[in-house]
């Protein structure tokens, strides 16, 4: 008779759902996934990072990523293995990927998420998704200081 063979315990977790692409679903999105990630007892420094990168990903799926009766899709992946956090947010309108705004001016109302985002997160990017729609994602790693990406 051979050993039991040992029972290694999944080093990647899933949550994913839809929303709908109003600003309460952008603001649904924030608040499930910090709830998500205390669930997987993420740290705090990076579940505070991906907060942020969650909501500012959301309102612009929201915002300019929506499509009338179409709903935007948040994931997030949890490898434990790789060291990793992945968000992805799904919209349905795929023309144009979202990009740093060359003309970002310091008093302007808007147009600073990205920069947001590449200022918290590790890499992040766009992938088209046919036949429309696209998706913006970004990572986090998971062996920083519990503090890092945090400006006082």
């Amino acid at each position: 008779m051979s050993p039991p063979t040992p029972h290694v315990p999944t080093a990647t977790r899933t949550f994913a759902l839809l929303l709908s692409s109003t600003r309460r679903g952008a603001r649904l999105a924030r608040l499930l996934a910090v709830e998500q990630l205390r669930t997987w007892q993420v740290p705090p420094g990076v579940t505070w990072r991906v907060e942020q990168i969650v909501a500012e990903l959301s309102a612009n799926a929201a915002l300019h990523g929506r499509v009338a009766g179409r709903d935007f899709g948040l994931s997030l992946t949890l490898d434990t293995a790789a060291g990793t956090l992945r968000v992805e947010v799904e919209d349905t309108r795929g023309e144009e990927p979202p990009t740093l705004r060359p003309d970002f001016r310091p008093n302007a109302e808007s147009g600073r998420g990205l920069l947001l985002v590449t200022a918290l997160a590790n890499r992040w990017g766009t992938e088209p998704r046919p036949p429309t729609g696209k998706v913006v994602w970004a990572e986090v790693d998971l062996n920083e200081r519990p503090d890092a990406g945090r400006r006082s």
